[in-house]
């Protein structure tokens, strides 16, 4: 990407991926496959949704969060509804940029299902970059509340660049329960990626403030991708810019 008075001088790819607690669109329940797609789509910023943290066989009584913590040359940051709600799924970022800063905040609506942001500031190529994980609610009066929790959060943020990484349960263009979020976004498209076998919707979206348009949005749509989980992984090409 280049644009007037700015220059692109680090690209690096960042997705979000909601693993469905690696339960795949054929009811299997299969941690390595979701492993596999994870080293397939190889990006340095990798935001997970639904990971689980009860212990399972297949693991070796590892939890699903352990296991993907483990995955060579990243580290992984939990979310509060993981950390707090053990057993319950959650949250979790994946990165190889060094790490500087961590919060977590409750999106908690009412007495619904426990939700969270995972909010972490990376040092990428050294520039500061908040990056934002989270995974919404069903209903649109618990969207809209999340939406506009989120806004405040991008706001204590400023001037550093954001990205958000999320399964935000809406696909409709102009939805009022996000457009709140949306709104001030930098410009970018959502490719469908649900379901992962005929994706149809765009309920997993990357939104950057700050930044610049992504130079590229598509879903990951490998054969291992389409079977791993019900979603498709979102990754986007982002270009870190600078004034000239």
């Amino acid at each position: 990407m280049s644009d007037k008075g700015f220059d692109v001088f680090h690209r690096f790819r960042a997705a979000s991926y909601n693993i469905h607690r690696t339960v795949g669109s054929d009811r299997r329940h299969d941690p390595q496959r979701v492993a596999q797609v994870i080293r397939e789509v190889g990006a340095p910023v990798i935001g997970l949704q639904e990971v689980n943290w009860r212990p399972e066989r297949e693991l070796g009584g590892e939890s699903q969060a352990e296991f993907l913590a483990h995955l060579p040359g990243y580290e992984a940051i939990a979310g509060s509804n993981l950390i707090e709600h053990r057993g319950h799924y959650g949250n979790m970022l994946l990165t190889r940029y060094p790490v500087l800063a961590v919060q977590r905040h409750s999106i908690l609506y009412r007495a619904r299902e426990p939700r969270g942001v995972v909010d972490v500031t990376l040092d990428i190529a050294g520039q500061r970059v908040r990056v934002l994980v989270t995974h919404f609610g069903l209903s649109l009066r618990e969207r809209r509340f999340q939406a506009n929790l989120l806004v405040e959060i991008i706001a204590q943020a400023t001037p550093e660049p954001v990205l958000l990484l999320g399964d935000l349960n809406d696909w409709i263009p102009g939805s009022p329960s996000i457009a709140p979020l949306l709104a001030g976004c930098d410009p970018t498209r959502s490719p469908a990626s649900f379901p992962s076998g005929w994706p149809l919707f765009a309920l997993d979206r990357i939104v950057t403030w700050r930044v610049g348009s992504p130079l590229r949005v598509y879903a990951h749509r490998s054969t291992v991708a389409r079977w791993a989980s019900d979603h498709l992984p979102v990754v986007a090409e982002i270009g870190i810019t600078r004034d000239q």
